[in-house]
């Protein structure tokens, strides 16, 4: 008898925080990234703290990561991974989520984590769960290094793709599976199972999980959804803000000083 699966989104499904910008942050400190992927991560950390995830700003957010991992070597992106899922992602896991994941587990159920953030990343936040299987975007190597070319972006109707071509491979009774997400451009892997799950829902996602009868949890533990940046992450954010604008006031006084008559 074939048997369901558990399917779990990562970013505030399973951790309070967006994997992929935390990478970022940790990548800048270790001076891995330029001050323009430096700023592209800035504004990234704000949308995504406000935003939707609709799917324009997933198309976004995947031009954003091409900007990010360009050039990075490999081996240095697996290694910040390793220092920043101790560091920093541990402490940020939902024990909410670490508990249903167990649960699916003690069943017999196959977990897979299905995320858009880079794959060294998520396989190393899967280990610290116990989870075997990845489901995840697929990022062009050359020479040891990052070309900055993203053949598949995980996200959307993606993410339903990849699901639904998983099922066949290794059988999985789709009519008996789960799946768990908190935003609704996640809707087409939400349809397809027969438990779907919204977990810490954007606006949308709640709408469609209330009218649906779906069932809605909230995950409170370790940390809050939304936390504040930290002393820190202030600092390296003012830091590319005022590097920037003394940057702009440079030009405008050097243009200025040549335009006056002497």
């Amino acid at each position: 008898m074939t048997s369901g699966a558990a399917f779990f989104d990562l970013d505030k499904t399973i951790i309070a925080t967006s994997s992929a910008h935390t990478l970022g942050r940790e990548l800048l400190n270790n001076g891995l990234l330029s001050r323009g992927s430096a700023l592209h991560l800035a504004f990234a950390q704000l949308s995504y703290l406000f935003s939707t995830h609709s799917a324009e700003q997933m198309e976004s957010a995947k031009e954003r990561l091409s900007t990010i991992i360009s050039g990075l070597e490999v081996s240095e992106v697996h290694r910040v991974a390793e220092e920043t899922m101790h560091s920093v992602l541990t402490p940020r896991i939902y024990a909410e989520a670490r508990q249903l994941i167990k649960e699916h587990q003690d069943r017999g159920e196959d977990v897979i984590i299905v995320s858009a953030s880079i794959p060294d990343l998520v396989s190393v936040i899967a280990s610290e769960l116990g989870v075997v299987d990845v489901i995840g975007s697929k990022l062009e190597v050359k020479d040891g290094c990052y070309t900055g070319n993203v053949p598949f972006y995980c996200t959307g109707p993606h993410k339903a793709m990849a699901i639904t071509n998983l099922a066949l491979e290794r059988g999985y009774d789709l009519s008996r599976s789960y799946a768990y997400s908190d935003a609704l451009a996640d809707l087409p892997m939400l349809e397809l199972v027969s438990h779907p799950v919204a977990v810490n829902p954007d606006r949308g996602l709640r709408r469609v999980a209330s009218e649906r009868d779906w069932e809605i949890l909230s995950f409170r533990n370790p940390v809050p959804l939304i936390t504040p940046p930290s002393s820190r992450d202030v600092g390296i954010t003012t830091g590319i803000a005022l590097s920037l604008a003394s940057l702009a006031a440079g030009v405008w006084w050097y243009q200025r000083s040549r335009n006056i008559p002497s």
